[in-house]
């Protein structure tokens, strides 16, 4: 009798793990990003960069209780109604939590479903202070602001390029607009004369009617707001085409390897705002090379999309929970260092700025300046 008791418990109990192994279900994580139109270059680096955090993640041993982390897309196509209708989807698919969107004007408007549905969101790349500034209790950022990129390309300007006057152009887009006007405000501030703040439209081909102001109003540089690398890579073409050699500077939203595969010659000596990364720390070698095997070359927002869902899980695997209020305490613990900067989130959800100046040397985009230490690299 006492085998047979022995038996028995010892077969109930593996008919529950059995069942409880069966019962496991996947831990599902959104991400919701330009998947196309004419940012779908940065949409689909941060989902690789999403999806290169699961596979890392899920090599260190994953998240406990989940028999595997899945990745749920969207495409928000940087259009707002697109993105709320992506937000809803992924709502009733019941992520644990959504990385993206790229850009502002879709972030706002995806968040407002998220925030409701009370389902985390970290965007990667959308740079708009209103993102955070509504006191939505689970919308995080891993990028840094407008206002931060604004001050490090003034600074630039004038104590390095020691330009007196600017010309400035955006595309009429929340991010491009916005940024646009914070840098003539505070280069007004610091005494530069803003010849122009001028605008095209997205999606425009022809730029010869604004280059030829630019070229008239000869500022000591051009600033570039623009939302997408290939509106650079045009505009930069036409502005060598007319002969026009001020020095350019542009921001996050142009930083994009293909800027420089597209326009090799073109692209030579154009000055960028981006965050600044430690290439030597071991987390973003790691984040490099699993990127490297699984998708190539890693575009300019890939290391923040990483960053961001690497957070994500290691707050779900701390809380032992999928409850939002855990998870979002959890991150509001963290600090780490990532791939695209050191990880430390204010109770608004902001991580910090760590922009600095880079330039296009070569195939390359070099780090120049940095206006935190006053000092080149």
């Amino acid at each position: 009798m006492a085998k047979r008791a022995t038996w028995l418990a010892a077969l109930i109990l593996a008919l529950g793990l059995v069942q409880t192994a069966f019962a496991a279900e996947p831990l599902k994580i959104g991400v919701l990003a330009p998947i196309s139109g004419s940012s779908a270059a940065d949409g689909n680096d941060i989902v690789k960069g999403v999806k290169t955090a699961v596979e890392v993640f899920k090599a260190e041993g994953g998240v406990p209780g989940f028999s595997d982390i899945v990745v749920e897309v969207q495409d928000g196509a940087c259009d707002p109604r697109q993105a709320v209708a992506g937000a809803n989807k992924l709502a009733n698919l019941k992520v644990a939590g959504v990385i993206g969107e790229y850009c502002s004007s879709a972030t706002i408007p995806a968040s407002e479903v998220l925030n409701d549905e009370k389902i985390i969101m970290i965007t990667p790349a959308s740079t708009n202070p209103l993102v955070t500034q509504r006191g939505f209790k689970y919308m995080f950022r891993m990028c840094g602001l407008d206002v931060h990129q604004s001050d490090a390309a003034v600074k630039f300007m004038t104590q390095v390029l020691k330009a007196k006057s600017v010309f400035i152009v955006d595309d009429k887009t929340t991010y491009s607009q916005h940024l646009a006007e914070y840098v003539a405000e505070k280069a007004k501030t610091s005494g530069m004369k803003v010849l122009a703040e001028d605008h095209v439209n997205e999606g425009d081909m022809d730029y010869s009617a604004l280059l030829d102001k630019v070229k008239q109003a000869n500022p000591d540089v051009f600033y570039m707001s623009l939302q997408n690398y290939s509106a650079g890579i045009r505009m930069i073409k036409q502005m060598r085409q007319k002969g026009i050699k001020i020095p350019v500077l542009s921001q996050d939203a142009v930083y994009h390897p293909n800027f420089i595969k597209e326009a090799p010659e073109d692209a030579q000596g154009v000055y960028f705002t981006f965050g600044y990364a430690d290439k030597s720390a071991p987390v973003y070698k790691k984040f490099l090379e699993k990127y490297k095997a699984m998708h190539g070359e890693p575009g300019a927002y890939s290391a923040y999309a990483f960053d961001s869902a690497y957070s994500l899980l290691t707050a779900i695997k701390a809380a032992k929970s999928t409850d939002p209020d855990k998870v979002r305490a959890q991150l509001l613990k963290l600090n780490q260092t990532g791939a695209s900067k050191t990880i430390r989130f204010a109770e608004n959800g902001d991580s910090g700025s760590n922009y600095v100046i880079f330039k296009v040397v070569g195939d390359k985009f070099k780090e120049y300046w940095n206006p935190e230490t006053g000092k080149m690299f």
